[in-house]
């Protein structure tokens, strides 16, 4: 069989990741060794993880964080007193599937922008769609490192 004219077909479809799995699985020879059902499922494969990585890069471009922060990455021995159980509850997103909203609050500097985003990443690899709001003008007589679930908006 002629790779070259089924690798056109796959790219006319818009089957991208497929092409590109074909590409890589005709050079390997450990794969020339796969039955044909373990060789589509490979290909199948390949085409989901492309798929799923172009729609997390397009919720991340739309939710336009200005931070490449990661839930992964959250120092939590600074002093900014974040509550650790309270974080990682939130970074599982099941206050965005209650459809309510998330106010983070605290003193300038101790990286609330940060973590927002970091949670903003965290919904659009959850499949959500992520949009932040900044609210300014905190008193100082407002609770500080605090991430509670809010009901009203910004």
């Amino acid at each position: 069989m002629l790779a070259h004219p089924t690798l056109d077909q796959l790219n006319t479809l818009g089957l991208h990741g497929l092409a590109k799995g074909f590409r890589e699985l005709e050079h390997k020879p450990e794969a020339r060794a796969l039955d044909h059902a373990e060789w589509l499922g490979l290909l199948l494969e390949y085409e989901l993880t492309l798929r799923r990585q172009k729609q997390f890069e397009t919720r991340a471009r739309v939710a336009k964080l200005r931070h490449t922060a990661s839930v992964e990455d959250v120092n939590y021995q600074t002093s900014r007193g974040l509550d650790r159980a309270l974080f990682l509850k939130l970074s599982a997103c099941d206050w965005i599937a209650e459809r309510r909203n998330l106010l983070i609050t605290g003193a300038s500097g101790l990286g609330k922008s940060w973590l927002a985003c970091a949670l903003g990443h965290k919904a659009c690899r959850e499949t959500y769609l992520s949009s932040t709001c900044a609210c300014h003008g905190s008193s100082p007589t407002s609770p500080s490192r605090t991430a509670t679930p809010a009901t009203p908006g910004c």
